[in-house]
């Protein structure tokens, strides 16, 4: 960019010079005005990177650390069974979560650790490092699989991501996300679909089989502000071939940016009550 916008006849500039600052301003108000067309929509198409959208999706539920507490609800035609729980989070790898209530559930556990993940049952006093072939099975007997538990940056390295619409809902530009495993992805399923609001927040994710039939769908109930963000508050897990099979979670209280040590995400504090 030239240093002078103007120049008259004897070498002067004629509105001054352009500074590093002010270049910065010019700068920002063009990324704002890119925003601007890209909320309110204009003749040229909006350029959404896909990757940066399903990143910030997974960084909005868990910053750099994470402290939660959470009910889950899992409703069958002919039971259902309310359990409480508190989890930890750090980063995008790295996860603790245990039951507190009911008694009969209470300090049983899940440690994630990068694409790791151990198991703790505090009535045989044993934790068990979980194999792959066990990722897909119902964890706790609710409609999620240890591997949906696991995935959250698994779509960063292992998938390919596009978006396939986008549209306005509510005030909000709102975009879907096909999700398509590699070649080689360490996944069961054929695709996923995410539905993703400009401001990050995951409204709905459908897992497909691999003749690309929808097989369970688990989509947000509420969304609100906690913790100082934007967020679902209240998710639904269904199994699309048997509707009146879900599984619920509401969080009850979310702090983010919490100092944890690094001791918290070991397979002895896995085995730790307190």
């Amino acid at each position: 960019m030239p240093d002078c916008w103007a120049r008259s006849s004897d070498g002067q500039c004629g509105f001054g010079r352009v500074t590093h600052g002010v270049l910065r301003i010019m700068k920002r108000a063009i990324l704002l005005l890119a925003l601007v067309v890209a909320r309110h929509g204009s003749a040229a198409e909006p350029v959404v990177d896909a990757r940066e959208l399903v990143a910030q999706a997974i960084d909005q539920t868990r910053g750099v650390s994470s402290y939660a507490e959470m009910s889950m609800l899992v409703k069958r035609p002919d039971w259902q069974r309310t359990s409480r729980l508190v989890a930890w989070t750090r980063g995008r790898d790295d996860a603790l979560i245990r039951f507190t209530a009911p008694a009969r559930d209470a300090g049983n556990a899940l440690l994630k650790l990068d694409e790791n993940m151990w198991t703790f049952n505090p009535k045989i006093n044993r934790s068990i490092r979980l194999p792959n072939s066990m990722m897909s099975q119902s964890w706790a007997g609710s409609d999620f699989s240890y591997d949906d538990l696991s995935r959250t940056d698994k779509y960063l390295r292992h998938y390919t991501l596009e978006i396939a619409n986008d549209e306005d809902q509510d005030g909000h530009r709102v975009y879907t996300v096909d999700a398509v495993p590699l070649d080689d992805a360490p996944v069961v399923w054929g695709k996923e679909r995410m539905v993703i609001r400009d401001d990050f927040v995951m409204l709905e994710l459908t897992y497909y089989d691999q003749d690309l039939q929808p097989l369970k769908r688990m989509s947000s109930l509420e969304i609100k502000e906690m913790g100082g963000r934007m967020m679902a508050s209240a998710m639904r897990m269904v199994d699309l071939e048997a509707p009146e099979h879900f599984t619920e979670f509401r969080y009850e209280k979310i702090d983010f940016d919490v100092e944890l040590e690094d001791r918290m995400f070991t397979v002895f504090a896995l085995q730790s009550a307190r």
